[in-house]
């Protein structure tokens, strides 16, 4: 199959970004069931505001949230909405469904609400138990799912709650802060050490998705991980202010990985469906294009300080751009809420080059 030129790419992020303003006047009726979420802080919307302990990442406090309706942090690690609520609103939602940990311990009314949908993500989190301190590692996550299925089957029975699961669309963007983890241990891998991290957390991974589909999981939306050696507190890192080539390596081998592994599971289990959105494919369009796309600052966060503002967090004390609609990046590792808005509309409705097999509308669509 021939690959599309560049400028064909942003030709078409440039014209699915112009259904973003249609996308969010219709969103009126649910396409699917429910939504359920699972991984790191690329998807988080509030799940760490309720972990004790101060090791807890967190962006419950200002400049977060400063675009969110009511200009108010909620835990989402953007200055608005996320890539799973941009994702959410095409699928007929508000935004994202809140976090597992804000109606784990409600009345049976708040159990219901399981039935639209949970967000467990948590950021600082990874695929692998090792990764991330004080946080809901990807394993708790899905032992919480199973919790809130066992909720629901015992409201509405164990048929009925099988049929809404498995018309349900279950999210997943994580991997980032592992390779991030791998990266910090050894900065100078072989190549024979980072196939083996790369196949070790790929199969983790996989572990993962077999376990949700034992749970009543048959649509899978994976977001990949974006070129993360390029965001600003890498670049800080760097002498010449650079990406890190290592991380991006890394990601490359991760994401190559994840996509033979769906495709495998795709093949092995009965009536699994998936769509691997590219996060990696958008944000690199971006950095390529960026005054095409809307964007003037690719490099520096809007948010933080130090080099790049990318040698601390997103705080209330933190430097705070005005223009922040034409930055990629929010803080040191996340993007902006205008960089999360594109990257949901190109993998929601995109081409091959944003979303494969098929893209998430597909997914979502599929009735068979």
């Amino acid at each position: 199959m021939a690959t599309a030129s560049p400028a064909g790419m942003i030709q078409a992020l440039l014209a699915l970004a112009a259904l973003c303003a249609a996308a969010e006047a219709a969103a009126a009726a649910a396409k699917v069931p429910a939504i359920y979420v699972f991984g790191d802080s690329t998807a988080d919307v509030g799940s760490n505001n309720y972990l004790p302990g101060s090791a807890v990442p967190r962006a419950n406090f200002p400049h977060n949230g400063v675009d969110f309706p009511t200009s108010r942090p909620t835990g989402r690690f953007s200055n608005g909405y996320n890539g799973v609520d941009f994702l959410a609103l095409n699928m007929g939602f508000k935004r994202s469904p809140p976090p597992f940990l804000s109606v784990a311990n409600r009345t049976n009314k708040q159990i219901a609400r399981g039935l639209l949908g949970v967000n467990f993500a948590s950021a600082g989190s990874g695929i692998l138990d090792t990764t991330g301190d004080s946080i809901v590692a990807m394993s708790k996550q899905v032992e919480q799912f199973d919790t809130l299925r066992c909720n629901i089957s015992a409201r509405i029975s164990k048929e009925a709650a099988d049929n809404v699961l498995s018309r349900s669309l279950f999210l997943l963007s994580t991997g980032g802060n592992d390779i991030f983890a791998f990266f910090s241990a050894n900065s100078t891998p072989t190549a024979e050490q980072k196939q083996l991290f790369t196949r070790d957390l790929v199969s983790q991974y996989k572990n993962h998705m077999k376990a949700l589909y034992d749970l009543g999981a048959r649509k899978i939306a994976v977001i990949d991980v974006p070129p993360i050696g390029c965001c600003p507190y890498p670049r800080s890192l760097h002498p010449l202010g650079a990406c890190i080539d290592v991380l991006n390596e890394l990601t490359r081998g991760f994401n190559k990985g994840v996509k033979d592994a769906m495709h495998s599971l795709g093949a092995s289990l009965s009536g699994f469906k998936y769509s691997i959105g590219s996060s990696h494919a958008v944000v690199q369009s971006i950095m390529k294009h960026p005054q095409r796309l809307g964007f003037k600052e690719v490099t520096t966060a809007c948010c933080g300080s130090g080099r790049f503002n990318g040698k601390t967090g997103c705080t209330p004390n933190a430097t705070l751009c005005s223009n922040r609609h034409e930055y990629l990046f929010w803080d040191l590792l996340h993007p902006t809420h205008a960089t999360s808005k594109l990257a949901a509309v190109a993998i929601y409705n995109g081409s091959l080059h944003f979303a494969a097999p098929i893209n998430f509308r597909q997914l979502v669509d599929d009735q068979s």
